[in-house]
């Protein structure tokens, strides 16, 4: 069930439309076993050889038409089509009928940060996961922060959940050194600058890095310019405020939504990327700039420490002070760079979308004997 994947080139189309994407593209392919079905809304979608697509009769763009299909007309669609397990493939299945299911939570943001969310969005993404959760067979958690989450939230016992690691697709790879200092110049980036990717939202902690940036760049006689990426969430006006309060306007540099060609260019001309975030279900931002050789900085939350291994710098996401410090350390010790480019590169080539599906299509077996049995 992949009512939510898009084919747009927009900052909706990260995150959860990776993880479908990928999804779609490799367990035909890993898994021979299954006749693979994908319910998918977008009618741009083009599906790779052995995946099978059916699409609703009327547009489920809008929230509570694809909700109103998912939940009355997709139970007609699972006994038409004789399926015997259904995957959906973030926080919601059907409620009604009789067909096994497997959920996959993403995160618990919904319940952690509430605040982020419409109420009307927050009632649904709370009531349907919880419900969706107990309902189904087994659960598919990305990490085992995530994993914790949802028992201690929603009370899913941990015997029921699967962690299954996102992956990372093979587009995020160290580049040719020449190639990426042409595409930089034509980007106009800077020659040597610090990262970050992520929507501009309070989650992703902006404020804490513009802190630290700042201390930053007191305490070294040439630091490096600051480039954020990502699109407009909520609450990013104060990111913007804080900038011109701190008299950051020449050094910090917004460049909006990075469309995912640009990416890999963007992670491999970095000198150094940051991700403060203070809640993360997997971080794939994270996981692709380390897997294109990026020393990377992040914190102690949630499922970050998961992600980094021992590549990463780790500091708590509240210390300002901590972060100032980790990017003068790591910026003035280019041996400890090189260093942590080699440490990446080998600790995130575990996390790949061929690993994911295996793991995925496991899950679906266990289902599938607990119904059995």
């Amino acid at each position: 069930m992949a009512t939510l994947l898009s084919t747009a080139q927009n900052y909706r189309g990260a995150g959860l439309n990776t993880y479908s994407h990928q999804l779609l593209r490799h367990l035909p392919q890993r898994n021979s076993q299954f006749r693979w079905l994908a319910y998918v809304g977008d009618a741009n979608y083009r599906a790779r050889p052995g995946l099978s697509l059916r699409q609703p009769r009327f547009s489920t763009q809008r929230p509570f038409i694809r909700i109103l299909w998912e939940q009355l007309f997709l139970p007609q669609a699972a006994r038409r089509d004789r399926l015997s397990l259904l995957h959906g493939l973030a926080y919601a299945a059907p409620l009604l009928g009789h067909i096994p299911t497997v959920i996959t939570v993403h995160d618990l943001s919904f319940l952690l940060f509430p605040e982020a969310f419409r109420p009307g969005n927050r009632l649904y993404l709370s009531q349907m996961t919880a419900q969706s959760c107990k309902r189904a067979r087994r659960v598919i958690a990305v990490s085992q922060a995530t994993a914790n989450d949802l028992t201690q939230l929603l009370g899913i016992p941990r015997t029921k959940i699967d962690v299954v690691y996102n992956g990372v697709d093979s587009i995020y790879r160290p580049l040719p050194a020449a190639e990426v200092a042409a595409y930089r110049r034509q980007a106009g980036w800077p020659e040597r600058f610090l990262l970050i990717v992520g929507t501009l939202e309070p989650r992703k902690n902006h404020l804490i890095l513009l802190e630290a940036y700042a201390r930053y760049r007191r305490s070294v006689r040439q630091p490096l310019p600051l480039l954020i990426g990502g699109g407009k969430g909520w609450g990013y006006d104060e990111i913007f405020e804080r900038v011109e309060r701190l008299g950051l306007e020449p050094h910090v540099h917004f460049l909006g939504y990075v469309p995912l060609p640009t990416l890999p260019w963007l992670y491999n001309a970095a000198s150094l990327f940051v991700y403060p975030s203070r809640y993360e279900g997997f971080g794939l931002p994270l996981a692709e700039a380390m897997a294109c050789g990026a020393p990377a900085i992040t914190t102690s939350s949630s499922s970050l420490p998961e992600v980094a291994g021992d590549a990463a710098l780790i500091v708590d996401p509240d210390d300002s002070d901590a972060l100032a410090q980790a990017l003068v350390d790591v910026l003035n010790d280019p041996d400890r760079q090189e260093a942590m480019h080699a440490a990446g590169l080998a600790h995130i080539s575990r996390f790949n979308w061929a690993a994911t599906a295996e793991a995925t299509a496991k899950s679906y077996t266990r289902a599938l004997e607990l119904q059995d049995g």
